[in-house]
């Protein structure tokens, strides 16, 4: 599924032909991947995908059934003590403990990792800054609402500045504005050489990675960057031509030819939605076709689609049998 590392890069993770398979049939199955180190690589699918057996495979909680699988040059099923202080793990469930408060489970996990008293204390203002709960360390944790307890594992995920994060749905159940600051985190963690393997439910931050894996039915469709799926998902560059009336079927066909559309749909009485090999050359050639024309063009511009959407065709087209995308 993956080309492979440029040139004197380094992986983070390396997999092949990766297959963890249940009692059910579900699971993961021949999974080929290249994760280099220092950027964030996005991990979506439906539920019951294999997400989540992926990141447990990638922390040694679970071993292989088949296949070769690396993280940070190790296998993680023979991780020593010093190579799992390299990783940060943030499972979907909460492991820290309910009547212990905020701070004290973060204290306790700071522990875990050794970390010297020196500097503990202004490491853990830091990340529990950073995730707004400063003025809730007092609570007790079973006090918590489930976004703050989730808040609050992401901070212990990060105490100890690991070298690779794997955070398994970090900003489920988190508000917008707050999710935002933590991607541009975890952004300013990737351009200082941070690796980050991330879950989410929300397919809307495919946006923010540097490379999105699609997976379904346990299967790794394909892996590309966040405007690389864009392309896949629609053959093409999306363009939106606003016309100042509606133009006939006859002048349709003529701007199609024109544009060398693959596909055309209109979205509205004036405005046509165009699937075209690249963006910035469409609108000198149609507007020139225009002119000539006489028809009036408003505006050329070029139309994102949202993740959703994009993933619903990705996983439509490449994975046909999935149904219910729910």
């Amino acid at each position: 599924m993956t080309d492979g590392p440029a040139a004197g890069s380094t992986l983070a993770v390396r997999a092949r032909n990766l297959t963890r398979t249940f009692a059910s049939g579900v699971g993961v199955h021949d999974v080929d991947l290249d994760v280099k180190a220092g950027t964030i690589f996005g991990f979506i699918g439906p539920s019951g995908s294999g997400k989540t057996t992926t990141v447990r495979l990638l922390t040694g909680v679970l071993a292989p059934d088949e296949g070769e699988l690396t993280v940070l040059g190790s296998r993680p099923v023979d991780f020593d003590r010093a190579e799992r202080t390299q990783l940060g793990y943030l499972p979907q469930a909460s492991v820290l403990y309910p009547d212990l408060s905020l701070w004290e489970n973060l204290g306790f996990c700071a522990s875990l990792f050794g970390m010297p008293w020196r500097g503990r204390r202004r490491r853990m203002e830091e990340v529990i800054d950073l995730v707004e709960l400063t003025d809730a360390r007092s609570r007790l944790m079973r006090h918590a609402s489930t976004g703050m307890q989730r808040r609050l594992s992401l901070a212990a995920t990060l105490i100890h500045d690991p070298d690779f994060l794997l955070l398994d749905e970090p900003t489920a159940g988190i508000d917008p504005v707050l999710r935002r600051k933590f991607w541009d985190h975890f952004a300013n963690l990737r351009d200082q050489g941070r690796t980050f393997f991330i879950t989410t439910q929300y397919v809307g931050e495919a946006a923010f990675c540097d490379l999105v894996g699609v997976l379904a039915h346990g299967r790794l469709l394909t892996v590309d960057t966040p405007e690389g799926l864009r392309r896949q998902a629609f053959g093409g560059d999306v363009v939106d031509v606003s016309l100042a009336s509606p133009i006939s079927a006859v002048d349709l066909e003529e701007m199609v030819q024109t544009a060398a559309a693959a596909r055309s749909q209109r979205i509205g009485p004036a405005t046509i939605r165009l699937t075209v090999e690249n963006a910035g050359d469409v609108a000198p050639v149609v507007s020139s076709w225009a002119l000539d024309k006489g028809i009036d063009i408003e505006a050329v511009d070029q139309f994102l689609p949202p993740f959703d959407d994009v993933f619903v065709e990705l996983v439509s087209r490449l994975a046909p049998s999935y149904g219910n995308l729910q």
